[in-house]
Parts: structure tokens; C-alpha cells; sequence
């Protein structure tokens, strides 16, 4: 059993990953795949949209690619947006085509607990049930500046 993921990595992550997939993104600006890979070009991060849906459009300055070996392989993050139930599939198939590959970070309600174990004994680094854009707001104090100092999110009242 892997030990859970500290702030301490998620700090060391996002610090150190440059080039971000992010595969399933929408361009719906209002859905989570799109303002999360947005955030994300913001911040410095090379986003990679992966949509097959959308392949040859524009988003983030970047063209949409259909597929996950259609990326430049410098490529060293893919962030997941899409039903658990898929997560086995591309776990797989990046590993096969994606060589610079160290993390594989899964959006919120997105788990696979075989997927992950293959990928980690691969060396690959594993987030499950996480957004980034949250990690990363919560860990460099963008939060605060939104009246947030808990350390905590929450929509209850009292």
C-alpha cells in the first residue's frame, strides 16, 4: 500500500512538472476541464488539450490533438478528465506512448486503484480524487486572497 500524497508532494509536483495533457478538456469555458487546463497555461504550466472531439482546434494557445500518442513527448504530467471507468485504458496507453511521463493526476471523483498500482510500478507518481487548480491555489496562497485562511473548503454554513 503507497503512503497518501502530503502537501509536501503536491508542492514538489507542481513545481516540478512543466508540461501538462490534459485529456478530456472541454472548449465550454465554464466546464472544469477547460477553466482548470486555462488556469493552468495561466500559471506557466505548457498545456496540451486532448480531445479527439476537438482535434485541430485552438485552445491555450496550443492545437487540440485527438490522442494521447499525437503529444510532443516532453510531455511529463497527464491530468485526466474522464469517468473512472476509463481510467484503466489510459493509464495504459500512456505509459506505452508517453516516455518523459511522471505523473498521472486524476480530476475530482476520478479513482482507479489498478490503474494507479500499474502506473506506479512503473515509477510513475499517482494522484487520485485531486484537481490541480485547487492544489495549486491552496499551496501558494491564492486562496487567502479570496478570504480564505483555514486551510479548508467548505460550502456549510456556521
Amino acid at each position: 500500500m503507497n503512503k497518501p500524497m502530503t502537501d509536501d508532494d503536491f508542492r514538489r509536483i507542481l513545481t516540478s512538472v512543466r508540461s501538462v495533457a490534459c485529456l478530456g478538456v472541454s472548449a465550454n469555458p465554464v466546464r472544469p476541464s477547460h477553466y482548470v487546463a486555462r488556469y493552468l497555461s495561466l500559471k506557466g504550466f505548457q498545456v496540451h488539450p486532448v480531445n479527439p472531439g476537438l482535434a485541430g482546434q485552438a485552445l491555450f494557445g496550443r492545437t487540440v490533438v485527438g490522442d494521447l500518442d499525437e503529444l510532443p513527448g516532453d510531455v511529463e504530467m497527464l491530468d485526466v478528465f474522464r469517468r473512472s471507468e476509463h481510467v484503466p485504458g489510459i493509464v495504459d496507453r500512456a505509459l506505452e506512448v508517453m516516455p518523459s511521463l511522471r505523473v498521472i493526476w486524476m480530476q475530482i471523483g476520478v479513482e482507479h486503484a489498478g490503474a494507479a498500482e500499474r502506473a506506479r510500478a512503473r515509477g510513475i507518481e499517482v494522484v487520485m480524487n485531486r484537481c490541480p487548480k485547487i492544489e495549486y491555489q491552496r499551496l501558494f496562497g491564492e486562496l487567502r486572497m479570496g478570504g480564505f485562511a483555514t486551510g479548508v473548503i467548505s460550502s456549510k454554513l456556521g
